[in-house]
């Protein structure tokens, strides 16, 4: 079965421009023509695209995600390659998720912090100094 780009567009949510720039960088460079043309997507192409979109959307370059599709193409002389490619990018994505949890942390106890406020101040208690520049922010 095979995809017209328009179908693509609508099951990725990536615009069409999107996806001939992406072919056109080589990150899906075996999109196959129909006699007029029309570019035919096929499961495969779109298992790419996933995977493609994983990486983008975990913070990989678009010149890394292609030396990995160059790679990819070369075949299985360049898994070990591939698999340390991934291997450095998970990594680098455990230290994104470690950071914003350090965030999420700290946005957590400042809601906690500004709750806790103004509940005394709606009960008519005076909610603290509010002096504290580590506490107003």
């Amino acid at each position: 079965m095979f995809f017209t780009i328009k179908q693509v567009s609508e099951k990725t949510a990536l615009p069409p421009h999107v996806l001939r720039y992406y072919e056109n960088e080589g990150l899906l460079p075996s999109i196959a023509r129909s006699r007029t043309g029309i570019r035919r997507y096929s499961e495969q192409d779109l298992e790419w695209l996933g995977l493609i979109c994983c990486l983008k959307n975990t913070g990989m370059s678009i010149k890394q995600i292609k030396h990995f599709v160059a790679l990819s193409l070369e075949g299985d002389s360049t898994l070990k390659q591939r698999c340390v490619l991934l291997q450095e990018h998970k990594k680098e994505v455990e230290n994104q998720i470690e950071e914003m949890q350090r965030y999420l942390q700290k946005v957590t106890h400042k809601i906690e912090y500004f709750t806790e406020q103004y509940t005394k101040a709606e009960a008519g208690l005076s909610p603290g100094s509010g002096s504290s520049a580590q506490e107003t922010a």
